[in-house]
Protein backbone atom coordinates (compact mmCIF):
# COMPACT_ATOMS: atom_id res chain seq x y z
CA UNK A 1 0.00 0.00 0.00
CA UNK A 2 2.87 2.35 0.90
CA UNK A 3 4.52 1.49 -2.43
CA UNK A 4 1.40 2.57 -4.33
CA UNK A 5 1.28 5.76 -2.31
CA UNK A 6 4.92 6.58 -3.13
CA UNK A 7 4.31 5.72 -6.78
CA UNK A 8 1.33 8.07 -6.88
CA UNK A 9 3.37 10.93 -5.38
CA UNK A 10 6.21 10.22 -7.81
CA UNK A 11 3.86 10.41 -10.80
CA UNK A 12 2.29 13.56 -9.38
CA UNK A 13 5.73 15.16 -8.99
CA UNK A 14 6.63 14.23 -12.58
CA UNK A 15 3.35 15.65 -13.89
CA UNK A 16 3.68 18.88 -11.91
CA UNK A 17 7.32 19.20 -12.88
CA UNK A 18 6.49 18.59 -16.55
CA UNK A 19 3.69 21.13 -16.41
CA UNK A 20 6.01 23.70 -14.85
CA UNK A 21 8.72 22.95 -17.42
CA UNK A 22 6.52 23.12 -20.47
CA UNK A 23 4.53 26.01 -19.06
CA UNK A 24 7.66 28.14 -18.79
CA UNK A 25 8.75 27.42 -22.40
CA UNK A 26 8.27 30.21 -24.92
CA UNK A 27 5.33 29.11 -27.07
CA UNK A 28 4.97 32.25 -29.17
CA UNK A 29 5.10 31.91 -32.94
CA UNK A 30 4.79 34.24 -35.94
CA UNK A 31 4.88 32.62 -39.38
CA UNK A 32 4.24 34.02 -42.86
CA UNK A 33 4.59 32.20 -46.16
CA UNK A 34 4.51 33.97 -49.54
CA UNK A 35 4.00 32.78 -53.11
CA UNK A 36 3.66 34.55 -56.47
CA UNK A 37 0.61 33.14 -58.27
CA UNK A 38 -0.07 33.71 -61.96
CA UNK A 39 -3.58 35.04 -61.46
CA UNK A 40 -5.13 38.45 -60.74
CA UNK A 41 -5.55 39.44 -57.08
CA UNK A 42 -9.33 39.67 -57.29
CA UNK A 43 -9.65 36.07 -58.48
CA UNK A 44 -7.43 34.65 -55.71
CA UNK A 45 -9.12 36.82 -53.09
CA UNK A 46 -12.54 35.59 -54.18
CA UNK A 47 -11.41 31.98 -53.70
CA UNK A 48 -9.84 32.51 -50.27
CA UNK A 49 -12.65 34.75 -49.00
CA UNK A 50 -15.21 31.92 -49.18
CA UNK A 51 -14.60 29.03 -46.76
CA UNK A 52 -16.52 26.70 -49.09
CA UNK A 53 -13.47 26.74 -51.38
CA UNK A 54 -10.93 25.77 -48.71
CA UNK A 55 -11.67 22.05 -49.03
CA UNK A 56 -10.20 22.08 -52.55
CA UNK A 57 -6.76 23.40 -51.49
CA UNK A 58 -6.50 23.23 -47.68
CA UNK A 59 -3.32 21.30 -46.73
CA UNK A 60 -4.99 19.55 -43.78
CA UNK A 61 -7.18 17.57 -46.20
CA UNK A 62 -4.12 15.49 -47.12
CA UNK A 63 -3.42 14.80 -43.43
CA UNK A 64 -6.98 13.68 -42.76
CA UNK A 65 -9.23 12.93 -45.76
CA UNK A 66 -11.98 12.01 -43.26
CA UNK A 67 -11.99 15.42 -41.55
CA UNK A 68 -15.53 16.51 -40.62
CA UNK A 69 -16.25 20.13 -41.64
CA UNK A 70 -19.29 22.20 -40.64
CA UNK A 71 -20.11 25.54 -42.25
CA UNK A 72 -21.96 28.46 -40.73
CA UNK A 73 -24.84 30.08 -42.60
CA UNK A 74 -22.39 32.74 -43.80
CA UNK A 75 -19.23 31.37 -45.44
CA UNK A 76 -17.76 34.48 -47.13
CA UNK A 77 -16.77 37.94 -45.94
CA UNK A 78 -16.73 39.46 -42.46
CA UNK A 79 -18.48 37.31 -39.87
CA UNK A 80 -18.20 34.10 -41.90
CA UNK A 81 -16.95 30.95 -40.18
CA UNK A 82 -16.54 27.21 -40.24
CA UNK A 83 -15.44 24.49 -37.82
CA UNK A 84 -13.92 21.02 -38.02
CA UNK A 85 -13.28 17.88 -36.03
CA UNK A 86 -10.60 15.29 -36.70
CA UNK A 87 -9.18 12.20 -35.04
CA UNK A 88 -5.74 13.06 -36.40
CA UNK A 89 -3.70 14.81 -33.69
CA UNK A 90 -2.00 17.20 -36.14
CA UNK A 91 -5.38 18.46 -37.35
CA UNK A 92 -7.46 18.23 -34.16
CA UNK A 93 -10.66 20.19 -33.59
CA UNK A 94 -11.19 23.89 -34.12
CA UNK A 95 -12.91 26.76 -35.86
CA UNK A 96 -12.08 29.84 -37.91
CA UNK A 97 -13.85 33.18 -38.24
CA UNK A 98 -13.22 36.07 -40.64
CA UNK A 99 -12.96 39.37 -38.75
CA UNK A 100 -12.03 41.93 -41.40
CA UNK A 101 -11.98 42.09 -45.18
CA UNK A 102 -10.48 44.64 -47.55
CA UNK A 103 -11.67 43.37 -50.95
CA UNK A 104 -8.85 42.08 -53.17
CA UNK A 105 -6.23 43.23 -50.64
CA UNK A 106 -6.45 41.74 -47.14
CA UNK A 107 -8.32 39.23 -44.98
CA UNK A 108 -7.97 39.02 -41.18
CA UNK A 109 -9.19 35.93 -39.32
CA UNK A 110 -9.00 34.24 -35.95
CA UNK A 111 -8.45 30.50 -35.55
CA UNK A 112 -9.29 28.52 -32.42
CA UNK A 113 -7.89 25.07 -31.62
CA UNK A 114 -9.87 23.03 -29.10
CA UNK A 115 -8.13 20.63 -26.71
CA UNK A 116 -9.18 18.67 -23.58
CA UNK A 117 -7.42 21.21 -21.35
CA UNK A 118 -8.62 24.37 -23.06
CA UNK A 119 -8.61 26.41 -26.26
CA UNK A 120 -5.87 28.42 -27.96
CA UNK A 121 -6.49 31.35 -30.29
CA UNK A 122 -4.25 32.67 -33.06
CA UNK A 123 -4.44 35.50 -35.57
CA UNK A 124 -4.46 34.69 -39.28
CA UNK A 125 -3.78 37.23 -42.02
CA UNK A 126 -3.88 37.11 -45.81
CA UNK A 127 -2.58 39.76 -48.20
CA UNK A 128 -2.91 39.94 -51.99
CA UNK A 129 -0.45 42.31 -53.68
CA UNK A 130 -0.40 42.77 -57.48
CA UNK A 131 3.05 42.63 -59.05
CA UNK A 132 4.24 44.77 -61.97
CA UNK A 133 2.48 42.17 -64.11
CA UNK A 134 -1.29 42.61 -63.48
CA UNK A 135 -1.76 38.92 -64.21
CA UNK A 136 0.39 37.98 -61.18
CA UNK A 137 -0.22 38.36 -57.46
CA UNK A 138 2.03 38.01 -54.41
CA UNK A 139 -0.05 36.07 -51.89
CA UNK A 140 0.98 36.03 -48.22
CA UNK A 141 -0.56 33.73 -45.59
CA UNK A 142 0.45 34.27 -41.98
CA UNK A 143 -0.43 33.13 -38.48
CA UNK A 144 0.61 34.57 -35.12
CA UNK A 145 -0.16 33.35 -31.62
CA UNK A 146 0.98 31.32 -28.63
CA UNK A 147 0.82 27.58 -28.08
CA UNK A 148 -1.34 26.08 -25.37
CA UNK A 149 0.30 23.84 -22.76
CA UNK A 150 -0.92 20.70 -24.57
CA UNK A 151 0.47 21.99 -27.87
CA UNK A 152 3.85 22.65 -26.24
CA UNK A 153 3.94 19.09 -24.93
CA UNK A 154 2.90 17.64 -28.30
CA UNK A 155 5.38 19.73 -30.31
CA UNK A 156 8.21 18.75 -27.91
CA UNK A 157 7.97 15.21 -29.25
CA UNK A 158 7.16 16.11 -32.87
CA UNK A 159 9.64 15.95 -35.76
CA UNK A 160 9.24 19.70 -36.43
CA UNK A 161 8.75 22.68 -34.14
CA UNK A 162 5.54 24.73 -34.32
CA UNK A 163 6.81 27.35 -36.76
CA UNK A 164 8.36 24.81 -39.11
CA UNK A 165 5.16 22.76 -39.03
CA UNK A 166 3.02 25.80 -39.91
CA UNK A 167 5.46 26.87 -42.64
CA UNK A 168 5.29 23.43 -44.26
CA UNK A 169 1.50 23.42 -44.11
CA UNK A 170 1.16 26.95 -45.52
CA UNK A 171 3.62 26.18 -48.33
CA UNK A 172 1.52 23.17 -49.31
CA UNK A 173 -1.68 25.22 -49.07
CA UNK A 174 -0.38 28.03 -51.29
CA UNK A 175 0.87 25.52 -53.86
CA UNK A 176 -2.55 23.83 -53.83
CA UNK A 177 -4.29 27.21 -54.13
CA UNK A 178 -2.09 28.06 -57.13
CA UNK A 179 -3.13 24.82 -58.82
CA UNK A 180 -6.83 25.32 -58.11
CA UNK A 181 -6.88 28.92 -59.41
CA UNK A 182 -4.84 28.02 -62.49
CA UNK A 183 -7.21 25.16 -63.31
CA UNK A 184 -10.21 27.45 -62.80
CA UNK A 185 -8.80 29.99 -65.28
CA UNK A 186 -8.29 27.28 -67.91
CA UNK A 187 -11.95 26.23 -68.07
CA UNK A 188 -13.66 27.05 -71.35
CA UNK A 189 -16.72 26.23 -73.42
CA UNK A 190 -17.40 26.59 -77.16
CA UNK A 191 -20.90 26.63 -78.60
CA UNK A 192 -21.98 26.90 -82.23
CA UNK A 193 -25.08 29.07 -81.90
CA UNK A 194 -26.21 28.77 -85.52
CA UNK A 195 -27.04 31.38 -88.15
CA UNK A 196 -27.31 34.97 -86.93
CA UNK A 197 -28.12 38.33 -88.50
CA UNK A 198 -25.52 40.94 -87.54
CA UNK A 199 -26.77 44.51 -87.96
CA UNK A 200 -23.46 46.15 -88.93
CA UNK A 201 -22.87 49.87 -88.51
CA UNK A 202 -20.13 52.48 -88.19
CA UNK A 203 -16.94 51.93 -86.21
CA UNK A 204 -13.54 53.44 -85.44
CA UNK A 205 -10.56 51.23 -86.20
CA UNK A 206 -6.81 50.80 -86.56
CA UNK A 207 -5.16 48.15 -88.73
CA UNK A 208 -1.91 46.20 -88.57
CA UNK A 209 -0.29 42.99 -89.79
CA UNK A 210 1.03 40.25 -87.52
CA UNK A 211 2.00 36.63 -87.26
CA UNK A 212 -0.95 34.60 -86.06
CA UNK A 213 0.62 33.98 -82.65
CA UNK A 214 1.28 37.75 -82.23
CA UNK A 215 -2.31 38.89 -82.67
CA UNK A 216 -3.03 38.76 -78.93
CA UNK A 217 0.08 40.81 -78.12
CA UNK A 218 -0.73 43.51 -80.69
CA UNK A 219 -4.46 43.62 -80.07
CA UNK A 220 -4.29 45.43 -76.71
CA UNK A 221 -2.11 48.39 -77.81
CA UNK A 222 -4.05 48.72 -81.06
CA UNK A 223 -7.40 48.79 -79.26
CA UNK A 224 -5.90 51.24 -76.78
CA UNK A 225 -5.03 53.63 -79.61
CA UNK A 226 -8.59 53.54 -80.90
CA UNK A 227 -10.03 54.07 -77.42
CA UNK A 228 -7.60 56.90 -76.72
CA UNK A 229 -8.53 58.65 -79.97
CA UNK A 230 -12.22 58.39 -79.14
CA UNK A 231 -11.71 59.77 -75.62
CA UNK A 232 -9.61 62.69 -76.87
CA UNK A 233 -12.28 63.60 -79.40
CA UNK A 234 -15.26 62.90 -77.12
CA UNK A 235 -16.58 60.14 -79.39
CA UNK A 236 -19.02 57.84 -77.63
CA UNK A 237 -18.76 54.07 -77.87
CA UNK A 238 -21.89 52.39 -79.28
CA UNK A 239 -21.22 48.72 -78.62
CA UNK A 240 -18.68 46.07 -77.68
CA UNK A 241 -15.18 46.22 -79.21
CA UNK A 242 -14.44 43.77 -82.02
CA UNK A 243 -11.72 42.59 -84.36
CA UNK A 244 -12.04 42.25 -88.15
CA UNK A 245 -9.78 39.75 -89.91
CA UNK A 246 -9.21 41.48 -93.25
CA UNK A 247 -6.80 38.90 -94.64
CA UNK A 248 -5.68 35.53 -93.33
CA UNK A 249 -2.70 33.75 -94.93
CA UNK A 250 -2.51 30.27 -93.42
CA UNK A 251 0.53 29.34 -95.52
CA UNK A 252 2.54 32.29 -94.21
CA UNK A 253 0.97 32.11 -90.74
CA UNK A 254 0.12 35.81 -90.99
CA UNK A 255 -2.94 37.99 -90.69
CA UNK A 256 -3.99 41.59 -91.35
CA UNK A 257 -6.55 42.65 -88.78
CA UNK A 258 -8.34 45.74 -87.51
CA UNK A 259 -9.14 46.55 -83.88
CA UNK A 260 -12.49 48.33 -83.90
CA UNK A 261 -15.01 50.04 -81.62
CA UNK A 262 -18.62 50.73 -82.75
CA UNK A 263 -19.89 54.33 -82.99
CA UNK A 264 -23.30 55.75 -83.86
CA UNK A 265 -22.30 57.68 -86.97
CA UNK A 266 -19.55 58.24 -89.51
CA UNK A 267 -16.61 60.17 -88.06
CA UNK A 268 -14.29 62.26 -90.23
CA UNK A 269 -10.72 61.81 -88.97
CA UNK A 270 -7.76 64.15 -89.59
CA UNK A 271 -5.46 63.40 -92.50
CA UNK A 272 -2.67 61.04 -91.46
CA UNK A 273 -4.55 59.72 -88.43
CA UNK A 274 -3.85 56.01 -87.75
CA UNK A 275 -7.40 55.73 -86.42
CA UNK A 276 -10.04 55.75 -89.16
CA UNK A 277 -13.79 55.45 -89.51
CA UNK A 278 -15.37 52.48 -91.26
CA UNK A 279 -18.73 50.90 -91.95
CA UNK A 280 -19.81 47.25 -91.83
CA UNK A 281 -22.76 46.16 -93.94
CA UNK A 282 -25.37 43.98 -92.23
CA UNK A 283 -24.37 40.37 -92.69
CA UNK A 284 -25.66 36.85 -92.23
CA UNK A 285 -23.15 34.76 -90.32
CA UNK A 286 -22.65 31.57 -88.39
CA UNK A 287 -22.17 32.64 -84.79
CA UNK A 288 -19.95 30.77 -82.34
CA UNK A 289 -19.62 31.75 -78.67
CA UNK A 290 -16.44 31.11 -76.73
CA UNK A 291 -16.58 31.36 -72.96
CA UNK A 292 -12.98 31.25 -71.83
CA UNK A 293 -9.47 32.47 -72.53
CA UNK A 294 -8.67 33.96 -75.94
CA UNK A 295 -6.05 31.24 -76.43
CA UNK A 296 -8.97 28.96 -77.29
CA UNK A 297 -10.09 31.11 -80.24
CA UNK A 298 -8.42 28.87 -82.84
CA UNK A 299 -10.48 25.92 -81.63
CA UNK A 300 -13.63 28.08 -81.65
CA UNK A 301 -13.02 29.14 -85.26
CA UNK A 302 -12.40 25.52 -86.25
CA UNK A 303 -15.73 24.53 -84.70
CA UNK A 304 -17.42 27.38 -86.57
CA UNK A 305 -15.92 26.32 -89.90
CA UNK A 306 -16.98 22.75 -89.18
CA UNK A 307 -20.52 23.93 -88.53
CA UNK A 308 -20.53 25.82 -91.86
CA UNK A 309 -19.37 22.75 -93.78
CA UNK A 310 -21.68 20.28 -92.02
CA UNK A 311 -24.75 22.43 -92.74
CA UNK A 312 -23.86 23.09 -96.38
CA UNK A 313 -23.49 26.86 -96.04
CA UNK A 314 -21.36 28.81 -98.51
CA UNK A 315 -18.78 31.30 -97.14
CA UNK A 316 -19.48 34.91 -98.09
CA UNK A 317 -17.14 35.94 -100.94
CA UNK A 318 -16.23 39.39 -99.57
CA UNK A 319 -17.44 39.84 -95.98
CA UNK A 320 -14.71 39.29 -93.39
CA UNK A 321 -14.74 37.15 -90.26
CA UNK A 322 -14.88 39.13 -87.03
CA UNK A 323 -15.09 38.57 -83.27
CA UNK A 324 -16.90 40.67 -80.66
CA UNK A 325 -15.64 40.95 -77.07
CA UNK A 326 -18.69 40.90 -74.80
CA UNK A 327 -16.60 41.15 -71.61
CA UNK A 328 -13.80 43.52 -70.60
CA UNK A 329 -10.80 41.64 -69.12
CA UNK A 330 -10.10 44.73 -67.01
CA UNK A 331 -13.44 44.25 -65.27
CA UNK A 332 -13.63 40.44 -65.44
CA UNK A 333 -10.28 39.09 -64.20
CA UNK A 334 -11.03 35.39 -64.63
CA UNK A 335 -10.32 34.32 -68.26
CA UNK A 336 -12.76 31.44 -67.82
CA UNK A 337 -15.56 34.04 -67.72
CA UNK A 338 -14.55 35.99 -70.84
CA UNK A 339 -17.17 35.83 -73.59
CA UNK A 340 -16.20 36.22 -77.24
CA UNK A 341 -18.72 36.05 -80.08
CA UNK A 342 -17.28 34.85 -83.40
CA UNK A 343 -19.03 35.61 -86.69
CA UNK A 344 -18.23 33.71 -89.90
CA UNK A 345 -20.11 35.42 -92.77
CA UNK A 346 -22.05 33.16 -95.15
CA UNK A 347 -24.31 33.63 -98.14
CA UNK A 348 -27.79 33.92 -96.75
CA UNK A 349 -29.53 30.55 -97.00
CA UNK A 350 -32.45 30.43 -99.40
CA UNK A 351 -35.65 29.45 -97.65
CA UNK A 352 -37.74 27.27 -99.99
CA UNK A 353 -41.27 28.42 -100.72
CA UNK A 354 -44.06 26.29 -99.39
CA UNK A 355 -46.87 25.66 -101.87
Amino acid sequence: MKLLKYLFFLILIVVIGGAIYFGTQDGKFDVTETKVINAPASLIFKNVNDFNNWESWGPWMAKDPDINISYAEKTAGEGSSYSWTSDVMEVGNGSMTTLKVIPNKEIEQTITFNSPIGDSNSDVKWSFEPTENPAQTTVSWGMKGEQSLLEKVFMAFADEDMERSIKTMFQEGLTNLDGVVTKEMQLYNINADGVSEYGGGYYMYNTTAAKTEEVGLKMGPLMGQVMGFMQQNNIKQAGDPFTIYNQVDAAQNSVIFSAAIPVKEKINTPQGSPVLSGYMEPVTAVKVTLKGDYKNLAEAYAKGQQYVAQNGYKPHPSAKMFEVYATDPGLVPNPAEWITEIYIPIIKPVVPLID
